[in-house]
């Protein structure tokens, strides 16, 4: 849940705490393995990252869907490099092979192309229920943090009419 440190005024991220769920246990390499679909494209860069993507890995080997063959021959040189910059990037050793293959690699998700909700005004009715929600909070912090929390989400949502 939260530190314990005095001053300390906000819950432990979850990224954090399944990292140290699973620390030593055959999960914890699982993460790691996820982590290079985050990085790939900041890790090749933007060209390479819309003609390949990586589809799949297992037993230190990543596979990654190309577009075309010219492609397939050019990235066929890069191997080596790209696996050591995803390594220094993951801080260990995961990947020890890169395997091309032809296909139609699927459009990188990126962070710009997200929609950012806009804000609205909360109506007197929304806000009453807010603090109807939260009145049984014993800690008047926690009350206040989990009152922002909730007109946040409320805000982001659309108003029903």
């Amino acid at each position: 849940m939260a530190d314990k440190k005095p001053g300390y005024r906000f819950p432990t991220p979850l990224a954090a705490l399944l990292t140290n769920t699973f620390r030593g246990k055959p999960l914890e390499k699982r993460f790691g393995e996820v982590e290079i679909w985050r990085i790939w494209d900041q890790v090749v860069g933007k060209q390479i990252a819309t003609k390949a993507q990586p589809s799949r890995f297992q037993d230190g080997v990543l596979s990654v869907v190309v577009v075309s063959a010219p492609w397939m021959h050019q990235l066929n040189f890069m191997k080596r490099d790209i696996t050591e910059r995803l390594n220094e990037k993951l801080g260990a050793n995961l990947v020890r092979e890169i395997f091309l293959k032809a296909g139609r690699p699927l459009a990188p998700v990126r962070a710009e192309t997200r929609v950012k909700p806009k804000q609205r005004e909360l109506t007197a009715e929304e806000k009453a229920r807010v603090a109807a929600t939260v009145e049984a909070l014993g800690n008047p912090e926690v009350r206040r943090l989990f009152a922002e929390l909730l007109e946040r989400d409320i805000a982001r949502t659309p108003r029903k009419e």
